[in-house]
């Protein structure tokens, strides 16, 4: 829903590794995987990358098991980020660890040390409990806060180094 949103004000290149058959005004679809992206080096100027991360190299879609899947996958999308380009990634925080056959956790500073390219522009939560917290510091304090029990969301906003 929220790539057909985004359609109504700009054009967007959708790439997934099982895409779908849709025609959408403004949207072109592709096969692609997140570790190999059919883009030249350095020729996006705004990516996102929301809630895909955490499941790189674990199988579960149909992609190889691999343990630094997210690694190479952050590799990737440096790769064909444009010098002052943006980078919106989205994934679960707290407690590192890997939940079989669904998802990665992260602390908040593994996602800063694989985006070694980028300056973090922006980092925002929603906690355990739901609640958005916009633009916090980044700070261990803060991850165990949104995190509770189990995770949270973080949302990080980069922009490569010129």
């Amino acid at each position: 829903m929220f790539v057909g949103m985004l359609t109504a004000f700009v054009d967007v290149i959708f790439v997934d590794i099982r895409p779908i058959g849709l025609a959408v005004e403004r949207l072109t679809m592709c096969a692609g995987s997140i570790t190999q992206l059919p883009f030249d080096s350095a020729s996006v100027t705004s990516l996102s990358s929301l809630h895909v991360i955490e499941h790189i190299g674990l199988g579960r879609y149909g992609d190889p098991i691999e343990a630094r899947g997210p690694e190479r996958a952050a590799s990737e999308l440096e790769r064909v980020l444009a010098p002052g380009g943006r980078l919106y990634l989205s994934t679960p925080i707290g407690r590192p660890r890997v939940q079989f056959n669904s998802q990665r956790i992260f602390s908040t500073q593994e996602i800063v040390r694989m985006f070694s390219r980028c300056t973090l522009k922006e980092f925002s939560v929603v906690d355990a409990a739901s609640v958005f917290r916009q633009n916090v510091p980044l700070s261990t304090e803060v991850e165990v806060e949104a995190a509770g029990s189990d995770f949270g969301l973080g949302m990080f906003v980069f922009e490569k180094r010129e």
